[in-house]
Order: C-alpha cells, then structure tokens, then sequence
C-alpha cells in the first residue's frame, strides 16, 4: 500500500483559494481512484471529491461543487485539491485515500472504499 501526505494547508480569508497535494510513495496509485475527505470538529468525515484512476471522471460533494475541482498527475503519482472561493464552513482537517478497487471507473462518496489515508491537512477559512 502506498503511503499518502497531503500538503498546502493553510489560513485562508472567505472567499480565497488553496491548492492542496497528495504525493503517494512506496508504491504507485496510478491504477486507483483517489478521493479527498473532510472532518470539521464535531461532525463526521465527509466525501469532498473523487477522480477515477485514468482522470478522466471526477465526482464531487454537493457543498463544493463549483467551488473545488479534483486533478492528478499518475507521472507524479500525485493528486490534487484546486479549492476556491473558500468559506469558514469549509474549515476542517482534509485527508487524501486511495480507493481499493482495481481500476474502478469512477468512485464516488457511496462506492469509495478506502484503501489507505494520508495523514491530514488543516484547512482553516477566516471571516
């Protein structure tokens, strides 16, 4: 199982942007579908956004989207989270995992089937 961490938390005003990454090592994700979670204090993990192992099909939780967009580069072997327009409702610890599926064709937050997670980002949003 490839190891995961994420980068490019931050303090951010409502209504900037962040780029977060998630670089794989010790093995490759390429042939997996990748997604983002949150957890804000007090609530549950949620699905922010998914991207199937090709790239070529994203989904997204319905509070980002619009807002968020999910990328990758398997040359990388990394991940990425472009966020925009930022609000303090978006303030949570962010975590990339790798899905467990062989090649699935899309993941999505009901299929998604976690393999590993990274570690965890701070994301704090400022009014």
């Amino acid at each position: 199982q490839a190891q995961l961490v994420e980068s490019g938390g931050g303090l951010v005003q409502a209504g900037g942007s962040l780029r977060l990454s998630c670089a794989a090592s010790g093995g490759t994700v390429s042939n997996y579908g990748m997604g983002w979670f949150r957890q804000a204090p007090g609530r549950e993990r949620e699905f922010v956004a998914g991207i199937s192992w090709s790239g070529g099909r994203t989904s997204y939780g319905d509070l980002v989207k619009g807002r968020f967009t999910v990328s990758r580069d398997n040359a990388k072997n990394t991940v990425y989270l472009q966020m925009n327009r930022l609000n303090p409702e978006d303030t949570a610890i962010y975590y990339c995992a790798s899905d467990n599926v062989y090649k699935r064709p899309v993941v999505t937050g009901t299929n998604f089937r976690v393999g590993s997670w990274g570690q965890g980002t701070q994301v704090t949003v400022s009014s």
